[in-house]
């Protein structure tokens, strides 16, 4: 065999070391990183504002006749149109003949007639009881791209869809949600991050009442927890595109909060750092304004997401059906028992000794739930994974289809893309794999404000 006739060798044989010097770059500082950002920043603000009004805002499209009558509100289209016809005091809609174009404020109102005027076994309007608090939903995984973001957004648009008054909240500070929800936030004041600040000068306030009781010097309060004492939650909501969801929005600085949140607790022990978000969402009674609340948590166990969780009735934590997200799953879960019973033991402990009941940390329900499938390549182990996690596990999978690509490319949900783009028979897909999720979750949370609602009345006898 002839030279010529040998084999090529691999790329990465026979690199010359001083041609390989010579392509280097000059030494890499940090000013790069700058840079790096700021080049990343245009762009993801010119991306943010692709497809969005002139001004840069997000809207949110109208929904057609045969989107209303099929998906958000139960009754016929001929009916639906007679309605209207008959009633022009109702949202009569926007087009030519029979295709007409609602907003959701639209659907909202017609919702309303409907509920009251129409057929009485149909659920015009979504089951809420009465005087109780709002169903608190975290979604928490601390492995990245598993689609927290994107089933957070999804259940919360979903939601909204169904006639709930929603809060979302990002505890993210890369700020995905927020960008999705076409939020504004300039610094950490805009974020969760008061929140937890003000609790805990809350805290260290009651603790200087007793310190002066005792005769001891007050704990002085610096600058930033003095600034959050002047910071209400509700300052910190801001509405969206959609008429019915409503923002707490996140940005890179609520980083911060990682690492004040420890400082904070090692100058007060006796601060029960996990409850600072509920306290927060409680005594503004925020918890009264709205039907649902959602959490974006970061792809950490950091103290935000341990706030997340322990604020939430019920928790969602979404895997690809692949073996490294099945494996850091099960680590995730495993923390989270080492995290909240050593919180359980410590606190138990104290309370005991001052004759106080325990504290236990309880979910109402808590859902794995499997993200980006493919059914031709993933089914396998996708049986796997549900047999491990049994009743931890949703039934439905999400399916990863050209629609939900094209959504995430847009910075949009599903809800959000107009079906006109698609083949009819694509959208219908693309949308089923979210409306097929909300089944689940809905089903969970109506499950959850039933029994409490049952154990309020029982109270009450």
């Amino acid at each position: 065999m002839t030279s010529r006739d040998k084999p090529p060798l691999p790329p990465y044989f026979g690199i010359d070391p001083a041609q390989a010097a010579g392509r280097l770059p000059d030494p890499v500082g940090t000013t790069r990183f700058a840079k790096a950002a700021a080049f990343a920043s245009r762009g993801r603000e010119e991306l943010a504002r692709a497809g969005h009004a002139p001004d840069g805002r997000k809207r949110l499209r109208r929904f057609s006749t045969w989107e209303v009558c099929r998906y958000l509100i139960p009754v016929a289209p001929a009916h639906f149109r007679r309605v209207l016809k008959v009633q022009p005091e109702l949202p009569q809609g926007v087009g030519e003949g029979n295709s007409k174009w609602f907003t959701l404020e639209d659907v909202m109102a017609l919702r309303d007639h409907f509920a009251s005027e129409g057929a009485a076994h149909r659920e015009y309007r979504p089951y809420r009881p009465e005087g109780l608090d709002a169903k608190i939903l975290a979604v928490a995984n601390f492995k990245g791209g598993v689609g927290k973001t994107s089933t957070c957004a999804h259940l919360a648009m979903s939601a909204a869809l169904d006639g709930y008054k929603v809060l979302v909240i990002d505890l993210d500070s890369q700020g995905s949600m927020t960008s999705i929800m076409g939020g504004q936030v300039e610094d950490e004041w805009s974020t969760a991050f008061p929140i937890l600040a003000r609790d805990f000068a809350q805290n260290l306030l009651d603790e200087n009442k007793v310190r002066e009781a005792r005769g001891e010097a007050p704990v002085p309060l610096d600058e930033t927890l003095t600034e959050a004492l002047e910071v209400s939650p509700r300052n910190l909501i801001q509405p969206t595109h959609w008429s019915n969801i409503d923002l707490i929005g996140a940005q890179l600085n609520l980083y911060w909060a990682e690492f004040q949140v420890p400082v904070w607790r090692m100058q007060n022990r006796s601060w029960a750092l996990w409850d600072a978000l509920l306290n927060g969402l409680e005594s503004d009674g925020i918890l009264k304004d709205y039907d649902l609340i959602f959490l974006d948590t970061p792809p950490a166990l950091g103290y935000l997401t341990i706030n997340a969780l322990s604020a939430a009735d019920i928790l969602i934590v979404p895997l690809g059906a692949s073996f490294l997200e099945f494996d850091s799953t099960g680590r995730f879960f495993d923390m989270l028992y080492s995290t909240f019973a050593s919180i359980e033991e410590g606190e138990n402990a104290q309370r005991r000794k001052l004759g106080l009941e325990d504290v236990r940390f309880e979910w109402d329900a808590v859902r794995t739930l499997i993200t980006r499938f493919d059914a031709a390549q993933q089914t396998d182990l996708a049986n796997v994974i549900q047999a491990y996690f049994g009743d931890l596990m949703t039934t439905f999978r999400q399916d990863m289809t050209a629609m939900v690509g094209q959504a995430g490319e847009q910075v949009n949900g599903i809800y959000e893309a107009d079906y006109r783009d698609f083949n009819r028979d694509t959208y219908v897909r693309g949308r089923e794999t979210f409306d097929q999720t909300w089944a689940e979750i809905k089903e969970l949370i109506i499950g959850a404000w039933w029994k409490d609602e049952r154990e309020a009345r029982n109270g009450e006898a």
